[in-house]
């Protein structure tokens, strides 16, 4: 009987039970290095199942594989294409809710950082003497709506609701612009789906509420970042943050993250908010698990 193949395309930080568990399942390749792009492909050739990180490797040449199982420790597969992958036969398994802890923490640190202004009174060496530093906003009564009510926005509102503010969720059929319209926060925890694309829109953005702040995990598929700019010149905003999603994490050349970074008033992080040991455990684990299902004929977190 052949003996299945896995290939793990990158270092994944496995512990030695995962890798133990992962040799159980078949025959393994484990590389120590990132690969370019070509060499993601070279290193794919000839396995049945694929271990992958979020490179540019899997986005650029995951179509050029055939009758291949691919499991990924993340959730965001907004760049894949279901119909090419039933062409060729390539089936994609993710890791939903393996970042909710993760991207929570970013997003509460980004509320904080907007609303108490933090960043500003970081390391100073000098106030003005005798006169009271600037009085910013406490969390305690504020009101925030948060766009999905999926593993993050779920995490994220019961956090809020323990800082003592006033939440409440858009959901699917919810009236978008009439939830978010006096609200003193608003926070974009959507997945990419046809119901989301570009849903967040000039329209949305000049619905809220003057002074109001935007905190989002997505990207430009979701949401119009030139709307977005124009409702922080014009004050509709005081405030944005944004983890610059869609962009390959730490890349800080990226022209959009780079857009979001000139604007004075937003804070940008270069796709980060997942970058945690908690959410890598959370992956390692359910990758594997994603591989043992389907060798059981059992398939689980299946995107295709």
């Amino acid at each position: 009987m052949k003996k299945i193949k896995i290939v793990v395309t990158q270092p994944m930080d496995f512990s030695p039970d995962e890798i133990k568990k992962l040799r159980s399942l078949g025959e393994v390749t484990l590389y120590a290095d990132h690969p370019s792009p070509d060499e993601w492909l070279r290193r794919c050739q000839g396995a049945d199942i694929v271990c992958s990180g979020k490179d540019e490797g899997l986005k650029q040449n995951l179509y050029k594989l055939s009758q291949v199982f691919v499991s990924l420790p993340f959730v965001g597969v907004e760049f894949f294409d279901k119909e090419k992958s039933r062409q060729d036969k390539i089936v994609v398994a993710n890791s939903p809710g393996c970042n909710k802890e993760a991207v929570s923490e970013w997003i509460i640190a980004m509320l904080l950082n907007l609303l108490r202004e933090f960043p500003s009174f970081m390391n100073v060496k000098e106030l003005p003497r005798g006169k009271r530093p600037k009085m910013t906003l406490g969390l305690a009564g504020e009101k925030v709506c948060i766009l999905g009510k999926g593993n993050i926005g779920s995490r994220v509102g019961k956090i809020c609701q323990a800082l003592e503010m006033k939440v409440k969720y858009v959901q699917r059929r919810d009236n978008l612009l009439e939830k978010v319209k006096d609200v003193d926060v608003v926070i974009d925890c959507l997945g990419a789906n046809p119901s989301t694309l570009g849903i967040l829109n000039a329209k949305f953005f000049n619905a809220l509420k003057k002074g109001s702040y935007f905190i989002t995990v997505t990207g430009p598929k979701i949401y119009d970042a030139d709307a977005l700019l124009k409702a922080l010149d014009s004050g509709i905003l005081a405030g944005a943050a944004s983890d610059a999603a869609n962009i390959t994490p730490g890349n800080t050349a990226d022209p959009f993250y780079q857009k979001l970074l000139r604007h004075p008033k937003m804070l940008v992080t270069p796709h980060i908010a997942y970058n945690s040991d908690v959410e890598r455990r959370n992956g390692n684990k359910m990758m594997i698990k994603n591989i043992e299902a389907w060798l059981n004929k059992k398939p689980v977190n299946i995107v295709s």
